[in-house]
Formats: structure tokens, sequence, C-alpha cells
């Protein structure tokens, strides 16, 4: 995991204060959520701009140096470059434009006179900004931004933060954090001559899907082509790739991308000998002649109940890792030291299928879309105050405005990816920072370019796996069919692909302890949230709060969760001290 920070004085002659380089230097241990003892670091200074970079990569044998320093500039990459030397690219730039370049990734440029950052397409690697009445303020870690521009004091901006009641996550460019917001998809923030500047690259349009089977080969082609290229760097990694293996779409398609680049790979798949997860990675890992592991689930004497952390322990563990731009309800990959072994998974496979928003969809009329863009800004609007509820509106005016298709892809995007994922993955980066060929800035970019209904039909991956690894394409998958087979009539010479292979329904299947939370669980998160209503009160109606927790067990978890984040923030529990000798809670397994 990587940490950028850059300042640029406002007024020309003026240095940046030195009270604000010692306050930068003593935040870092409350902003990076890693032992202190593991970090290293790296500064850049000249008259009026500065640049601090932090690490817990052990190295950078096989990825560009924490800071590429030029006679006159110096560039940091947050993430990873498809290819490592495109650094130098970024460095080269007249302006800082990441829309050529591949990887997952943002970037943090200074010269003599500028101070410059860039998101990708998907901005999951984020960029956080804002300014001071004499410094601008520009970095990767948005508590981080906030405490260079104010020292020890956090000032919370309660009206954004209904969203994260709302959702869980951010719909909007905004934090939890009085004066800093997150730059958008595809942007750039440049300060120079004391003054800031914020370029935007639209997100690309969809063109109609093609009619002729030419068409559809040469855009999957296209897209092929750019999955083939996010695989380069793992050349260099020295060992397989381990790939998380299931019997759905994604994974499938990470493993015959890794096949045809050549890439070796092993696969290990969770579960039971009998799940259809397992049986079917095991015939994808035959069809492939790779290594095939399968890790089954502890057993144990039977038991009436299990033993969870304290919701305040879980709280401030995801508030340090995520700086609250993730709901506690979320579970966040604790950390572990750092470790350069190549893994993947088919995680955020989705956006090559039209998002998540739209695979939620069965109705896809036009009002129907369009209340989906309404109802997931003003979720159960009954719970806020009027405030929130106007505050909601104006974020969703826009994308009212826009052809609902299009609304639902690029949300998904701009903030499921770009707000949620982006906060999420930071538990996981503090680990290793994975290839995530989903995620490559021209992969997303390819896969917006194609027409959403022709996504949502899922024949595009089924065509990709079949331009990348034909023996893959008719093996079942798990659960539901390809969605382009539903009802479809199919000529004599054409293959129909396999049923897909179902889990059988037992008693007790899905039990999730945060969603059946129980009594003892309930009371501890009522006491918290109730106890600190009055901090909650401009964005929620008391009342309705009182009665989200009026039963003995939640019938409303995930909101509850929510609640329980935001209070804990607004409580002053986060940022601090990790809480101490917290008791562990019985949660009652249903039986």
């Amino acid at each position: 995991m990587r940490v950028y920070l850059g300042l640029a004085a406002k007024h020309q002659g003026a240095g940046i204060p030195e009270a604000m380089l010692h306050t930068v230097r003593g935040a870092i241990d409350s902003a990076f959520p890693v032992p202190p003892e593991v970090i290293r670091s790296r500064e850049w200074h000249r008259p009026g701009i500065a640049v601090f970079a932090w690490t817990n990569e052990p190295d950078d044998s096989r990825r560009p140096p924490l800071l590429e320093t030029g006679h006159d500039r110096v560039t940091g990459v947050n993430g990873y470059l498809a290819a490592p030397d495109d650094v130098n690219r970024l460095a080269a730039m007249p302006s800082l434009d990441t829309e050529a370049v591949g990887g997952c990734f943002s970037a943090f440029r200074a010269t003599e006179d500028e101070l410059s950052a860039a998101t990708a397409i998907h901005r999951v690697c984020p960029v956080y900004y804002a300014e001071t009445p004499d410094v601008h303020v520009i970095g990767s870690r948005a508590l981080l931004v906030h405490l260079a521009g104010g020292g020890e004091r956090v000032e919370w901006d309660v009206l954004a933060l209904q969203s994260v009641v709302r959702q869980g996550y951010f719909l909007s460019d905004e934090t939890p954090y009085r004066g800093v917001s997150a730059l958008p998809p595809s942007s750039s923030v440049t300060v120079r001559g004391g003054h800031r500047t914020i370029t935007t690259t639209p997100l690309p349009s969809a063109v109609p899907a093609p009619t002729s089977r030419r068409g559809k080969k040469k855009l999957v082609g296209e897209l092929a082509s750019a999955l083939l290229s996010t695989v380069e760097p793992l050349r260099a990694a020295g060992e397989p790739v381990n790939l998380a293996l299931t019997g759905g779409r994604d994974s499938r398609l990470i493993a015959a991308t890794l096949h045809a680049a050549g890439i070796p790979l092993r696969a290990t798949t969770n579960g039971l000998d009998t799940h259809p997860d397992v049986i079917i990675a095991g015939r994808v890992a035959r069809a492939l002649r790779v290594e095939h592991t399968v890790i089954p689930p502890a057993r144990a004497e039977k038991k009436d109940a299990i033993v969870v952390e304290h919701p305040l322990a879980r709280a401030y563990e995801t508030l340090r890792a995520c700086e609250g731009m993730t709901s506690a309800y979320e579970s966040i990959v604790g950390y572990l030291p750092y470790s350069a072994k190549p893994t993947m998974s088919g995680q955020s496979g989705e956006i090559l299928r039209a998002g998540g928003l739209l695979l939620l969809q069965t109705d896809l009329t036009e009002k129907a879309l369009r209340r989906r863009v309404d109802v997931t800004f003003l979720r159960d609007p009954a719970l806020f105050t009027e405030e929130a509820n106007e505050h909601a509106r104006e974020l969703a005016g826009p994308w009212l405005e826009r052809a609902p298709l299009e609304a639902l892809d690029h949300m998904y995007i701009s903030y499921k990816v770009g707000r949620w994922h982006a906060g999420a993955r930071a538990g996981s980066l503090r680990r290793g920072d994975q290839i995530w060929p989903f995620l490559d800035n021209r992969v997303v970019r390819a896969a917006l370019g194609l027409d959403q209904t022709w996504r949502l039909s899922e024949e595009v991956i089924y065509e990709l796996l079949g331009v990348l690894a034909p023996s893959l394409r008719d093996i079942p998958v798990e659960g539901k069919p390809w969605r382009f087979t539903v009802g479809r009539r199919y000529h004599p010479w054409q293959r129909r692909p396999q049923a897909p292979l179902t889990a059988p329904k037992t008693g007790g299947g899905g039990w999730n302890w945060r969603t059946s939370p129980g009594v003892e669980l309930t009371g501890l998160m009522r006491d918290h949230v109730l106890g600190r209503l009055d901090l909650l009160a401009p964005i929620v109606r008391p009342d309705e709060v009182r009665g989200l927790f009026a039963e003995p067990v939640l019938k409303k978890p995930n909101q509850a969760w929510h609640l329980y984040t935001v209070a804990t923030m607004l409580g002053g529990e986060y940022p601090g001290k990790e809480p101490e000798s917290l008791p562990r809670v019985h949660i009652p397994i249903p039986s």
C-alpha cells in the first residue's frame, strides 16, 4: 500500500509553513492503517511545493520507485501500472492524463512550479483534495489531507454522511471530512501559480450493440486484447499466480485470460467436495491442466452460538482502514504483513456485465430504471430529515436527467466501484497490491463503450471465453444460467451452454451473524446509537431511529450497522486510540 500527499503554496514566493510539514509527518501514524515500524517514507521539496510518500512495501523491485525523480520533477504511482515503465510517460506528459495508460492506479506529480494528481476511469485508487487559506493539499488518504490542513482536530461533514447511513458508502464526491472532496473518475487536479483547476473527461458512451457476427467479434476481440495486457506484470512474478476459482463467470474469465497469456497459475477453491463451486472449478482446472486445491470448511462439534468481536472494535478497525467511506457492516480484510505473492480473483467482473445496479433489475423499462436511480439516492426517506432528503435529491438530480441505462452503468463505476470499493479495498491493500484485470483502466474504458443491454445479457463474457479459452465456454456455470440463453431458441448447429449447477438448499444455509445479530449485539448497537442521537439529529429523525431499535432483535441490521458506523465517527471514538478491553459478543445460531 502506498500513501501520497502533496502541498502547494497559494501565494507566489511563499513557502510551505514548517508547522504544516511537521503536522504531516506526525499525522501519518493516524492515516496509514499499518504498524508504524513497517512504514518507509520519502520526501521531495522545492520552494512552495512539497511531496510526501509512504509505503509498507518492503521494496520496489517489481514496481516503479515510491518516488520516481527526474532533474526537475517527481512522480508517484498509487496502485500498479500494466507496464511499470509507463511511470516515465506520466512524468513526461505536458498535462497529467491517465486515459491511455494501463493498470489500476492514480498518479501524483510535482515540478518546480506545479503540483498535480489524476485518477483512472474508475478512481478506485482515489485522490482527495482540500485547501487552507495558504496551501492547496492533494493526497491519496482523505484523513491525511484533512489533518494536513487542520492539525489534530477533525471536523465532520455531517450532511454528507446521510449517504453512508442510507447505503453504506458515498453517492457523491463528498467525504466524511469537512472541506475534503474526492476527485471524480478520469480527472486531474492541478495547482499552478497558486490556482487549482480540475479537468474531467466524461465516461465513454456506449455504442449500439453490433448486429453482425463480424461486428461482435471485433469488439470482443478488442476487449480480449485489453484483458491480456492487464496480466503482463505477472510475468516478472517468478511463481504461479494463485487464483481464487469458483464455479461462476468472473473467476473463470480470469483463468482464461491467464491461460491465453501463458501466465502460470494454480487454482484454489473453498468448500465441500459436493458443492457446485468445487465441482465446476475442478472441471475448469482440468480443462486448463492446472493444479487445483480444495480447502474444506473447518468442521467442529455442533454449537448453538458463535463469539464475535465487540461492534466498537469492528467499527474502529473499519474506520481506520477505510476512513469512514465504508460501513462497518462490511467485512474488511484485516492487516497482515505485506506479501508480493501474486494472487487474483474474479472481483469486479460485474463491470463487464453492465454493473451491479443493472444486474439487480428484472424490469428494464425506462420507468423502472429511473425508479432504481431515484431509490438508490433516496432510500428509506422516512428515516431522514428533510434537509438530508433534499441533499440526496440534489445529488440524484443530474443522474435522473440522463438516459437511465447509462446512468445506472456510470453510477456503478463512479460510486459502487469508485467510492465503496475504493474504500473497502484499503484493507486488502495493506497485505499486497493484487493485479485486478477487471479494474484495469483500458478494460473499463473498453467495457463502458459496449452497449449496456448486450453486456447485461452476459453474451460478452461468454464470447470472451471463446476467444481466450474455448474449452471453458461450455462448462456449466454455478447458479443461474447465462442470461442470453434464457428463452432463446437455438439452431441445430449451435451448441447450447450447459445448464448451471446449483447448491442444494439446507437448513440454516447462508446464515450470517451480521444480519441475524441476536439480542446481545442488538442491545450494544442500540445503546451506542441512541446515546449519540443528538449528533445524528441533523440527518436522521430521532423517533424513527428509536423505532429501528424498538424490537429485541434488529429487523434492519444493515441500516443499524450504517448508523453505528456514523455514530462512532461523530462520537469521537475515531480517529484516536484503539478501544481496549472490550468484551466479545455471543450470537445464537438459528437451529
